[in-house]
């Protein structure tokens, strides 16, 4: 199988940190994702960074219509890649 990440970018830290939690109860996962800052082009606050949950879909069997909906609670998406 190939060696899928999905990206789901979320508007501040506790909103990524809350799909963290919630990534382990909806979905069956392998890893803990990675909880990354991603400031937009330019910008030094803040509060103008994105926050990414990136997780590894090794077995492919993570719906990305289903991950985009999920991250959608969270005002949130997944990034396509």
């Amino acid at each position: 199988m190939s060696d899928v990440r999905h990206v789901l970018v979320l508007p501040d830290r506790d909103a990524a940190e809350e799909v963290v939690e919630a990534l382990a109860e909806r979905f069956r996962i392998d890893e803990e994702p990675l909880v990354v800052r991603d400031a937009l082009a330019g910008e030094d606050d803040a509060e103008d960074a994105q926050w990414l949950v990136v997780l590894r879909d090794e077995k492919g069997e993570l719906d990305p219509g289903q991950l985009d909906d999920f991250a959608g609670e969270w005002e949130g998406w997944r990034e396509e890649p």
